[in-house]
């Protein structure tokens, strides 16, 4: 990046005039030290003659200064490089910037505990500060702050019920998660319809559209939810404040401070005259208005909308600093740079516990060619431009955040970030402390116009109120995501019209335990990732071209490919895996990715995809960590890890640099090592209309669009001469409801298939992130039968492995035995029984008896396939006919697999049963039928 100038360090002019504000002046003195002046307008008034002839500082001595209106800078408040303008605060004073009203009430007992006061005409609380701490809005659930969303919510919140408890809501607020948990909406209340609903408007706070999320979701400002310790409402009809002190408030000597403004300090300019060479230093920044109700305005494609405000805001401004200060429980954005601005900086800030976001780099969006806004817009080949970058100069470039720390945001607005760019070039963030978030702690939103940094940072305990996201976060939905009429072939060529500059993310720790470490989300395009430590949650890498990984420690995960396009010209080499690629979605056959070269802990996890292009070159082995437990992961001299070649990351200073916030900032925890080379749940498998199916879990939902709440099962792939194909499905397909039952699991889908018993299924699924219905005529399905002994067949039988107790004959003797039978071993992964027909046979239906022997033997869980030639035991080249997924039964249970016609015409039938527990014991099969049509 451009450096950006440290004018306000250091004066290049011999002369300098210096202006003294206190609050305890007077706008009538002359502004010396003796004699300060007493608002910050009469210092930018004495200010200005000086401005451009000598550098100007504005000392500001300790105290409160309550803003009248929002201060504004405009050019003619500008300095130049060598006669900066600084407004700081005297050494050792706290100086609070309020854009806020001290109220001096006259406190009387109301009841419960609840006192009650007078408000002056003029003055509306949007939020109430005692002694400092903003205080709740009485709300229903009340605040819990060890709850996952909104410090408490409630399904029932906005019922007709819990309404009934209310005389007139109108003015509460309802607020809720996005029913994906992808952000989250707020409504205002308008009263009661003559049913007693309640009534809203709002919701426009996402630009994924959706429902309000029907659990995650409070109200608040309702007067009749007044009932716990540090709730307040005010009345503004009556102007009377109620408010229920914690145990110990005295309130006849606390100080009482509602928030009045949405900005304290504006930068207001245009390109043609910027403010430009004006510094704030040392100053704390309290009692900004919340704005979620005015966050409307969607960005390209993203999942935000914003609202463009801040405690700071700059619009028009170029070489100007906001520099060790502290922006405490604003109620909106802290920090927001909207359209043109150039080498803006902000080093050594602490932001804490804002309503929304920490430093917002937005530009407008008639910088953009071809700008779409909402996500599920598209536009053609034909009709867009195709110069590369921006249109005009309206957007943030070469700004700095560094060494900043910013923790607990987003107190109000999910979607907000500790750092975000969406129409912004160049904006470097380093060496800052992140943690804390609802969602990402750094976000690009997309490809415009690249070129960021992001090195240095610790980034951690992000994604907590929300899901499918991670500690860092970007979209690349830029003009060639899901562009009509354009060949898969020119798709990389167009990737770079909008990030024609590389973004860079290196040398930062990343622990999200909630998503993904790194998230490049749909397009992310034109990135290089190297250095960096991964703690937890994996990488992920979605639909995008020229992606280059490099020299990363990835921590009890890995890579999660998803959607790759072909050709998309990624590099996944030289880097430290603790588990298997995660992939979702990806194409059939080799992926197009070059993924090679990399270290894994385990060799089943580097082989694992070789069979797709990945890994020949990669390696496995001993990693000779020095001390991860204490942050070192560094290699002994002993590590194969490091003879490979794998660099080390040492125990460095991670985040923020200067020993004040040091002091403040806490780190993230550092993971023990998992055993299994895939960490996470266990996925289960089975097959469908001769397709495997799987639950997704983890983080691959994110690959679909859809909740994790929703769950789903996955086709993974569909050959053209599957049943599944010729039903209409596609690879990628995920159902979600079989006759609009919810399927979450495989074992829920197997259930409403065999509940249908033959008759039609609608299933619902979600393909390319729509959804549809598939109707099906005909399918296998399971049938319970009764325990009763079966037909004595002459047909061969044999297994693989070889089985224990009983002789493998008894499975086709027709009677049930009630011991183990022929049993394969603790620890099978897959055991096989083989039958042999003695010739191509029609077949009606396919039978098993499984006893309960140990009182968990008896439950069923197999899949079973059919060949007309020998297969041997490879089940590759046999046809899946179905799963079968039966319960422990008290004795001994019996199912049968059968079709509305013929399950299958086959000389071979093989069971693969798979272990049924953690301790890998096997069900106790006593018999296997095979009923042939006549």
């Amino acid at each position: 990046m451009k450096s950006v100038a440290l004018f306000f360090l250091a004066a290049c002019s011999a002369a300098a005039a210096d202006i003294h504000v206190s609050p305890q002046g007077n706008d009538r003195n002359e502004g010396s030290a003796g004699k300060p002046l007493q608002s910050l307008a009469a210092a930018q008034n004495a200010a200005r003659p000086f401005l451009g002839k000598e550098a100007v500082t504005v000392n500001l001595h300790g105290g409160v200064y309550r803003l009248p209106e929002t201060l504004v800078f405009t050019a003619a408040d500008s300095g130049t490089a060598a006669a900066p303008v600084l407004w700081q605060a005297e050494a050792g004073e706290e100086v609070v910037i309020s854009g806020g009203a001290l109220l001096n009430l006259v406190w009387k007992p109301w009841k419960i505990g609840i006192f009650q006061a007078q408000v002056p005409e003029g003055i509306d609380i949007d939020q109430l500060f005692i002694d400092g701490e903003r205080q709740v809005m009485a709300r229903y659930p009340n605040f819990d702050a060890n709850a996952k969303a909104f410090n408490g919510t409630a399904a029932d919140c906005v019922s007709r019920e819990r309404a009934a408890r209310w005389a007139d809501p109108a003015g509460g607020f309802m607020h809720a998660m996005h029913e994906h948990h992808w952000g989250g909406f707020s409504y205002r209340i308008t009263g009661k319809d003559a049913q007693g609903n309640v009534t809203m408007e709002g919701g426009w706070q996402g630009n994924r559209n959706s429902a309000p999320h029907k659990k995650d979701r409070y109200v608040e400002n309702i007067f009749e939810e007044l009932d716990a310790p540090g709730e307040w409402f005010f009345n503004p009809k009556t102007r009377c404040l109620y408010f229920y002190p914690p145990a110990g408030t005295d309130l006849g000597k606390a100080q009482v401070e509602a928030a009045r403004l949405k900005n304290l300090i504006e930068f207001r300019g245009d390109i043609a005259k910027p403010v430009h060479h004006v510094a704030l230093k040392g100053l704390t920044f309290r009692h900004s208005v919340r704005t979620f109700m005015e966050t409307k305005e969607p960005l390209l494609r993203t999942d935000w909308t914003i609202c463009r405000a801040g405690a700071l805001y700059f619009d028009g401004a170029t070489d100007c600093a906001a520099d060790d200060c502290f922006f405490d429980q604003l109620g909106g954005n802290t920090v927001f740079a909207s359209g043109y601005n150039r080498r803006l900086s902000f080093r050594s800030n602490h932001v804490y516990r804002a309503g929304a976001g920490g430093f917002m780099f937005v530009g407008l969006p008639k910088a953009v060619r071809n700008p779409l806004f909402e996500y599920g817009q598209r536009q053609s080949l034909k009709d867009i431009d195709l110069t590369p970058g921006p249109k005009t100069e309206d957007y943030p470039a070469d700004c700095l955040v560094e060494d900043c720390l910013i923790h607990e945001i987003g107190r109000v607005e999910k979607q907000a970030t500790g750092v975000g760019m969406d129409m912004a070039s160049r904006i470097t963030v380093r060496h800052c402390s992140i943690y804390d978030m609802p969602r990402a702690g750094i976000n690009i939103g997309d490809g415009c116009w690249g070129g960021h940094i992001v090195e240095g940072c610790d980034v951690f305990d992000t994604v907590k109120e929300t899901g499918d996201h991670g500690s860092f976060n970007s979209w690349g939905r830029d003009r060639f995501w899901g562009l009509n009429g354009c060949p898969p072939e020119k798709m990389a060529e167009l990737a770079k019209l909008d990030v024609v500059e590389t973004n860079i993310l290196r040398d930062s720790r990343w622990r999200c335990d909630h998503g993904w470490d790194i998230d490049l989300d749909d397009g992310s395009s034109n990135y290089r990732i190297t250095g960096n430590l991964l703690l937890n949650g994996g990488l992920k890498l979605r639909e995008g071209f020229f992606r280059k990984v490099s020299g990363n420690i990835v921590v009890n995960n890995g890579l999660h490919p998803h959607v790759w396009y072909a050709h998309c010209g990624d590099e996944i080499r030289g880097n430290l895996f603790m588990a298997a690629h995660a992939p979702a979605i990806m194409p059939g056959g080799v992926w197009p990715g070059r993924i090679d070269a990399n270290f894994f802990s385990s060799a089943e996890a580097a082989a694992k995809f070789q069979k797709q292009g990945c890994d020949a070159a990669s390696k496995s082995g001993d990693l000779g960590f020095t001390d991860p437990a204490q942050g070192d992961f560094s290699f002994k001299a002993s590590s194969a890890a490091k003879a490979f070649g794998i660099p080390s990351l040492p125990k460095i200073t991670y985040g923020v640099r200067t020993s004040k916030l040091r002091a403040l900032a806490r780190s993230p925890e550092l993971p023990s090592f998992k055993s299994k080379a895939n960490p996470g749940e266990t996925l289960d498998t089975a097959v469908w209309l001769q397709v495997k199916v799987q639950d997704i879990g983890g983080e691959e939902f994110s690959a679909y669009g859809i909740g994790r709440d929703d769950g789903g099962i996955a086709l993974q792939t569909v050959p053209p001469d599957s049943a599944a194909a010729k039903a209409g499905f596609l690879a990628g397909d995920l159902i979600l409801r079989v006759n609009d039952i919810k399927t979450p699991h495989i074992r829920d889908f197997l259930k409403q298939r065999d509940v249908a018993a033959g008759k039609p299924l609608v299933i619902s699924l979600v393909r390319g992130q729509k959804p549809m219905n598939i109707q099906v005529e005909n399918y296998s399905f399971v049938v319970p039968g009764q325990p009763q002994p079966g037909t004595a067949l002459a047909a061969a039988i044999s297994a693989k492995p070889n089985t224990n107790n009983e002789a493998i004959s008894t499975l086709t003797d027709g009677a049930l035995a009630k011991n183990y039978g022929p049993i394969f071993g603790n620890g099978t992964a897959r055991g096989i029984y083989k039958m042999d027909l003695g010739a191509a046979k029609k077949i009606a239906a396919i039978n098993i008896w499984t006893y309960n022997q140990d009182d968990r033997r008896s439950a069923q869980r197999l899949i079973v396939y059919a060949s007309v030639e020998d297969p041997g035991f490879d089940l590759s080249k046999c046809v899946p006919l179905a799963a079968v997924r039966a319960d422990a039964g008290s004795d001994m249970i019996a199912t049968q697999l059968k079709s509305q016609s013929t399950l299958a015409t086959a000389r071979y039938v093989l069971w693969a049963l798979e272990p049924l527990n953690p301790q890998g014991e096997h069900s106790a099969v006593q018999e296997l039928g095979v009923d042939e049509l006549p």
